[in-house]
């Protein structure tokens, strides 16, 4: 099932990419994604039919926008840190704690945090995630959390879990 559910995926990606319906690119494309099916379906997470959900879809197009304003915030934030003339800046590593349980949505949210400038994911373990931070507010972790993982943190679980 995983490795046909792979390849169905690799198809439409081949679909989306290539976006045409020339019969030759067609079935190159069919081709090559039945061998990505074959050879890279186990990859896939344990229960694969959840990528294909409509409503998961739907939540992962609400995602990146939502993601790409919060991107351009961050890139302003850091623009503004760098071109300050006393460089407001007080880094360090902060410990977050996430509700989020697949290990498919802890690496969405890691990277989320990465992808947004000012914050870089050191390490996972479990739910807890070590995250540099370019300027760290206060010292309370429920606070943190707040700051960090609460934006990404909603839209993820309704995609992941």
């Amino acid at each position: 099932m995983k490795r046909l559910i792979g390849g169905i995926l690799a198809f439409v990606l081949w679909l989306l990419v290539t976006w045409s319906l020339v019969w030759q690119d067609v079935l190159v494309g069919l081709v090559f994604s039945v061998l990505v099916g074959l050879l890279a379906g186990n990859l896939l997470p344990p229960q694969p039919v959840k990528l294909i959900s409509p409503r998961r879809w739907f939540w992962m197009l609400v995602y990146l926008p939502y993601f790409l304003y919060y991107c351009v915030k961050a890139n302003l934030d850091v623009a503004y840190r760098v071109l300050h003339p006393e460089m407001p800046i007080r880094p360090g590593i902060v410990k977050v704690k996430t509700g989020l349980k697949s290990d498919l949505g802890k690496t969405f949210l890691a990277n989320s945090i990465t992808l947004t400038p000012g914050t870089l994911t050191v390490d996972i373990v479990d739910q807890v995630f070590y995250v540099h931070w370019i300027y760290i507010t206060g010292e309370d972790p429920e606070e943190h959390t707040r700051i960090i993982i609460s934006k990404f943190e909603p839209l993820l679980r309704k995609i992941f879990e």
